[in-house]
This record gives structure tokens, C-alpha cells and sequence, in this order.
């Protein structure tokens, strides 16, 4: 049985998230969730003593700067051949053209997921993580507006509306843009517990509650 991301978390008392950046990826989709991450990892170390339980990275093709959207050029800490082994990988959305037709990153994909303890998506991102075959037979979501599209592309997918994240365990995808936010939170819960997520959610003055 794979290792829960609690039980990663017991184990190395750090874990290493990945957040994907990709040309034309959604602004706050990842700076959405690493800023939960950061956030939180700085409100545990005042609160209950861990010491930067989470180490945040954002990862492109080549470590080049790539242009989000809205034109904003974003500089990932790491590219696919000198990434870490992540913990977390966080896969987000936005205009996916590019990864989804992208072999190198579909298969950079599937190459963390299987050494990592837990896979997220944010938006659009689950149609990356479906083309890399990581969401067979789940119950998944995405933004409204692409709930059709994904449905028709992957038809075996238990696609759900109307949630704000669907977690499945291994597999956490969350609805659109500002979901992950919530998303993100839900994880921090499950990793350093409920307290610590409703302290990080005070602390980005977000409202946030668990499903």
C-alpha cells in the first residue's frame, strides 16, 4: 500500500512540493497554492514548533522563465532534470495546450506522481493529469466551464460540479482558480491538522471551512 501524505509527513516531519508552471498556466492557480504552503509553513514553525514542514518549488520543462497568463513572466526554482523528488505535487491549469501535447511533461508528470505521496490538480489541470492516465476510475472536478469538455474527453471519469475540491486520497482535484486556494488549505488540514489550516486561512484573511 502507498504511503499516505500523513504518514510521509510522521515519517520526514518536511515534505518537498512541486507546483508545475507551464506557459499560459493560470496566475493564481499555483501562486494560489504556494501561497498556502508558505504561509502555513511559517504559521506551524510560530505555533507548533515544526520546523518548515513544507519546502515550496515551482518547477518548469527547463527552469527558464515562462510567460503565465496575463503576460506575467514567472521564474521556476527548478526545471524537470534538477527537481527534487516532491512529497506533493501540485498540477494547475490554465490555457494546457502546451503540457497536454508535451510528452516531456506529461511524462516528468507521471515520474513524480509515482514517488510522491499525494497528486493534486487545480482547474484545468485535471485535463493534464487525465491525458498522463492518473485519474482512471476517480471521482474528479474542474471549473464549471470546463466540466463538459472534460466529461466529453475522458468519459470514464466521474466528473463532479458544483464542489469546490474532490479529494480521493492519493488524488486531490479542486474546481477553478481560486478553489485551490481552498484546495490547499484542506491539504495543510490533513497534513499539520484542522487548527493549522483555519490559523493559515486567518492569516491570507481567507474564508476558508472544511467540506
Amino acid at each position: 500500500m502507498q504511503e499516505t501524505i500523513q504518514a510521509r509527513f510522521a515519517r520526514k516531519q518536511s515534505l518537498d512540493i512541486g507546483i508545475l508552471v507551464f506557459p499560459e498556466v493560470e496566475v493564481l492557480d499555483f501562486a494560489g497554492p504556494f501561497e498556502v504552503f508558505s504561509v502555513a509553513s511559517r504559521i506551524a514553525e510560530k505555533a507548533i514548533g515544526v520546523r518548515a514542514p513544507f519546502r515550496v518549488a515551482l518547477a518548469g520543462a527547463s527552469g527558464a522563465p515562462v510567460m503565465a497568463r496575463h503576460r506575467v513572466g514567472v521564474c521556476p526554482h527548478v526545471g524537470f532534470d534538477t527537481a527534487p523528488a516532491f512529497d506533493l505535487l501540485v498540477v494547475p491549469g490554465g490555457v494546457v495546450d502546451q503540457p497536454l501535447a508535451d510528452p516531456a511533461t506529461l511524462a516528468w508528470i507521471v515520474r513524480q506522481d509515482a514517488g510522491a505521496a499525494l497528486t493534486a490538480s487545480v482547474c484545468t489541470g485535471a485535463f493534464i493529469l487525465a491525458r498522463a492516465g492518473l485519474l482512471e476510475g476517480l471521482a474528479v472536478t474542474t471549473h464549471w466551464e470546463d466540466i463538459p469538455d472534460l466529461r466529453a474527453a475522458f468519459p470514464a471519469l466521474d466528473v463532479r460540479e458544483g464542489t469546490p475540491w474532490v479529494d480521493q486520497g492519493r488524488i486531490v482535484t479542486s474546481a477553478g482558480i481560486s478553489a485551490g486556494i481552498g484546495m490547499s488549505l484542506h491539504l495543510v488540514g490533513r497534513i499539520l491538522g484542522e487548527d493549522m489550516a483555519r490559523a493559515t486561512a486567518r492569516q491570507m484573511e481567507f474564508d476558508w471551512a472544511p467540506l
